[in-house]
């Protein structure tokens, strides 16, 4: 049995990683087409990590993740590795209204509100002291909007690196840059016995041996499924959204106060301020005196053919938006300002680490796709589910696994998990039936 992952991302990785615990590691191929790799969300993203805030269908595969995060972290001293820290959510009311509680799902996302409102719910206020790195705020009220050990941080780039690392050590084999040009099958019968690759610098063309096809390419698996498959009715309706972040350094978080002053816990801060000018920021203290902001999100930048041409594609006025925001929230208090005028005035004593731009694929209909493809759907194409068993489980198939819009780090071990545990012929741990594909000619996602 081969498998074949499409996607080197942190979802394609985690798959690699769980598929190899069992799996012959030299039959896994993972094929990624970027030149560098986490150069799209798992390594840009926020790495923010929560268990409950998500849609029914969604609840379950995320509270394992959850789950995952946490043994990984103890079993491979994750604090220091990938800086996985537990810690408290938080929302910025500046309103003198009471703030609204939304259902669990992703509608903040669609709306341009904030994620806070998938946690805030209809409880009373609990209200918690400002982190000493949030600059002080007029009418500015924190809430906690998480319960005790339900969030938690980590650096996605760090964690990815772990995912695809542990994975070559165990004999996984990585081609990149390359990308998948077709499929190969035995002709007769159509079933799928390999994928045609091409090296995207040498451009030299082989065939890896496929019993398992998995796509996981992020905002590119739509493009990646029709390319292979373009017969099949089978649709994946994802947006790419792209996000600006930034990371940076204040003297108000070093090392000293993360370890002393919060004990090593990290605080996410959720706001919809007025001064942001139209976007919900989203503020993570991370390990390494490290503090993170994005919130600032667009669906008319076009998707670009690379991962690592994002970055051409950013706007300077919007990142200075971005800039002012977090100087705004995080930047020096002028002595006295907070109390003697409606304006907060602060100077910038911020250091700016790293600008970002990446794009995090979002479904139409809110939740990720995270399932198997049934042979009919494949527009002609069959695998050997049918007619290849090993101690009487089905193998053979074709997955998908993307549309995890902002949580693809907080869903990536789960996702790896149950999509391994599918390819391996075994039923999913948890009850994924709501992240289904569909056949698009018969119902609408």
């Amino acid at each position: 049995m081969s498998s074949v992952i499409l996607g080197g991302g942190i979802i394609g990785s985690s798959i690699a990683y769980y598929l190899s615990q069992n799996q012959p590691s030299d039959e896994i191929h993972v094929v990624e087409a970027s030149s560098q790799l986490f150069s799209a969300a798992s390594g840009y993203a926020a790495g923010f990590l929560a268990k409950d805030w998500f849609a029914p269908a969604l609840a379950p595969l995320a509270a394992l993740s959850f789950d995952l995060h946490e043994s990984l972290a103890a079993e491979h001293g994750g604090d220091k590795k990938w800086g996985y820290m537990k810690g408290t959510a938080l929302s910025l009311d500046v309103s003198d209204g009471k703030k609204k509680g939304g259902a669990r799902g992703d509608d903040w996302l669609r709306a341009g509100t904030s994620r806070a409102e998938t946690a805030a719910g209809s409880k009373s206020p609990i209200y918690h002291e400002a982190p000493g790195w949030m600059t002080k705020q007029k009418k500015g009220v924190f809430e906690k909007i998480s319960e005790d050990d339900t969030v938690a941080q980590a650096d996605p780039l760090r964690l990815s690196k772990f995912f695809m690392e542990t994975a070559l050590s165990r004999g996984v084999n990585l081609h990149h840059p390359a990308k998948a040009v077709s499929l190969v099958t035995d002709g007769a019968s159509n079933t799928i016995t390999g994928v045609r690759i091409i090296d995207l610098t040498t451009r030299t063309e082989s065939t890896l041996p496929c019993t398992n096809l998995i796509i996981c390419a992020g905002p590119w698996t739509p493009q990646v499924f029709c390319d292979l498959f373009p017969s099949s009715s089978v649709s994946v309706p994802i947006t790419p959204l792209a996000g600006y972040s930034l990371v940076v350094r204040s003297p108000r978080y070093t090392l000293e106060h993360e370890a002393k002053g919060y004990g090593g816990r990290s605080h996410a801060v959720f706001t919809t301020h007025p001064a942001s000018s139209g976007f919900s920021p989203e503020i993570f203290s991370r390990e390494g005196g490290e503090i993170y902001i994005a919130g600032l999100n667009s669906t008319q930048i076009p998707l670009p053919s690379q991962a690592e041409d994002s970055h051409k594609l950013m706007e300077q006025k919007e990142m200075e938006r971005l800039r002012q925001v977090a100087i705004r929230l995080m930047g020096k208090l002028v002595d006295g300002s907070a109390e003697s005028t409606e304006e907060v005035i602060n100077t910038n004593d911020l250091e700016i680490v790293r600008e970002g731009l990446c794009f995090r694929p979002v479904s139409a209909r809110g939740v990720p796709f995270v399932a198997k493809v049934e042979d009919d759907l494949l527009g002609g194409f069959k695998t050997g589910t049918q007619n290849k068993k090993a101690a009487g489980r089905a193998r053979g198939g074709v997955f998908v696994a993307t549309g995890h819009g902002p949580w693809g780090i907080s869903l990536a071990p789960g996702t790896g998990r149950v999509v391994a545990q599918m390819v391996e012929g075994l039923r999913p741990e948890v009850d994924i039936s709501g992240l289904a594909v569909g056949d698009s000619t018969k119902a609408k996602l």
